[in-house]
């Protein structure tokens, strides 16, 4: 994908946009007056995008400064704010007048269509409903923990290899070819093999699939994205083809699937997949869902099942590389809950893995907590305003004002966290007794909270730690290059930019 700035259209673009955010703040100035406390003006759209490639550490300097504040652009503001209470109201208080709204609707819709992430009314409570069900069964916690112990188990013999062999390993793509395998099988039944390499396609649709997440980000900075579509130039050009590639991939699974459903419709029916439910939902009543919906609900589930999960290991394996103490104490901690002083192979090590041993890592649960507070899933998560309105902390927002509260940044602020808000500290989490303590979701945001709280919070730790359990058992990680930093690529989810390579040795 081309830089954003490189195409000839950059500069007819930057001229217009320095044009209408001018002409727009005259407006307002002489329209509002002083009339409300809007939040102060940290600069443009165009500011955005031209820290585009560094996109969350520029909010985050921001926030520090204006805890609440706008951006500038031609049709609305853009408010941003790391206020707990502000986000309590948005997300909760008065929830009804903060959804996606057309515009964030028009932006995503090529990607995420009409699903959960991307809807609101009754289509999102639709969706929910039936997902809710579906996260909520003792069938999807069990299958779903046998898979995700294979997946690992799977990945733990793609490491003993390349220990064994002294090789330079890329962690983050190995956790994302395992959790697209594991979240396939559990979500819709089906084995992709993208972990073993035996499935390009899937390996392709994984590459679209980032490529577009990225250009969907970019879209909203980018004041020509349409005029670049209608052309077929650019990024745009680029975004068709990624979306054609991921199409062919996912209806070609939704294919499959009706034909297993045709097949095997008894056993069939037993099957407790999300795919499979809302298949289900479709016989008993065909007006409600068509392929394209169902292809939505796919995608929808994939950025949540997939990209914030994989990512999420991805930053705690390099949290862990920086900080040796800490993953000790996992890897004694993971043993004490299981084994003890006996050794076993993976195979073995995986029925070990039971609930009880699981709730006994509260050490684990808290570093994967504070490896999200660090490093978020959804970095930046955006709502439209319906009617005009006023936050706790006394700003005003607008109707059609784009209202963005802010995982990353807000992991980030002194305010919130102390004076080692930037620190790797697992033990913040903890009380004297090594308990687990949670915090507000208003104060840690990486689930969302109140009406869409996140339905598979439970189902994204179980995953997490089952793979981190089997990780940490049987080897120790640590960077390749004791100087490399990694850094994030723009998108909706915060994945690195790049190869995490690592060294791994056995145990």
């Amino acid at each position: 994908m081309e830089p954003p700035l490189s195409h000839p259209s950059a500069a007819a673009m930057v001229a217009l946009s320095l044009l209408l955010v001018a002409l727009y703040c005259l407006a307002r100035r002489v329209l509002l007056g002083k009339k409300r406390k809007y939040p102060p003006v940290a600069g443009t759209v165009f500011h955005q995008l031209l820290n585009f490639g560094r996109f969350v550490e520029y909010q985050t300097d921001l926030s520090r400064r204006y805890r609440t504040f706008r951006m500038l652009t031609p049709t609305c503001n853009y408010v941003y704010t790391v206020e707990p209470a502000n986000v309590e109201h948005i997300l909760k208080t008065n929830f009804a007048n903060y959804g996606k709204g057309p515009m964030t609707h028009e932006v995503m819709e090529d990607l995420l269509g009409d699903g959960i992430f991307n809807v609101d009314g009754g289509m999102w409570r639709q969706q929910r409903k039936v997902a809710s069900l579906e996260f909520s069964t003792r069938v999807l916690r069990d299958y779903s923990s046998a898979v995700f112990g294979d997946t690992a188990a799977e990945l733990a013999g793609i490491l003993e290899r390349g220990a064994a062999g002294g090789e330079r390993l890329d962690m983050q793509d190995l956790l994302m070819r395992a959790t697209l395998d594991s979240f396939f099988r559990v979500g819709f039944g089906v084995n992709l093999g993208v972990l073993s390499g035996s499935s390009k396609e899937g390996a392709a649709f994984a590459r679209a699939f980032d490529d577009a997440s990225e250009q969907v980000l970019f879209r909203f900075f980018d004041l020509l994205w349409k005029v670049k579509r209608f052309l077929n130039i650019s990024s745009e050009a680029s975004m068709k083809k990624s979306i054609s590639t991921i199409n062919d991939f996912v209806y070609a699974v939704i294919d499959r699937k009706i034909d297993q459903m045709s097949r095997e419709q008894q056993e069939f029916a037993k099957k407790e997949d999300i795919l499979s439910r809302f298949l289900l939902e479709r016989e008993r009543d065909p007006s409600c869902f068509d392929n394209k919906y169902i292809r939505d609900i796919i995608l929808n589930f994939v950025i949540a099942g997939r990209d914030t999960t994989a990512g999420t290991l991805s930053w705690f394996l390099y949290a862990l590389c920086k900080n040796q103490r800490v993953q000790q104490k996992i890897a004694r901690e993971v043993r004490e809950a299981t084994t003890s002083d006996r050794d076993v192979g993976v195979q073995d090590f995986t029925a070990f893995l039971t609930e009880d041993a699981i709730s006994k890592m509260q050490y684990l649960h808290a570093a994967l907590t504070e490896t999200l507070r660090l490093y978020p899933g959804v970095p930046i998560d955006v709502k439209y305003c319906f009617s005009d309105d006023t936050l706790p902390d006394g700003h005003a927002v607008k109707k059609g004002d784009m209202v963005n509260y802010q995982p990353y940044p807000m992991g980030r602020m002194e305010f919130l966290w102390g004076d080692d808000a930037g620190e790797f500290r697992p033990e913040r989490w903890l009380d004297d007794s090594g308990v687990f303590v949670p915090e507000s979701p208003f104060k840690f945001t990486a689930f969302q909270a109140g009406p869409r709280i996140c339905l598979g919070k439970e189902f994204a730790y179980r995953q997490m730690k089952i793979v981190s359990a089997v990780l940490l058992y049987f080897f120790r990680f640590e960077m390749w290059d004791d100087n490399a930093t990694v850094g994030y690529r723009p998108m909706l989810t915060l994945k690195m930019d790049g190869p995490l390579y690592l060294r791994v040795l056995a145990r």
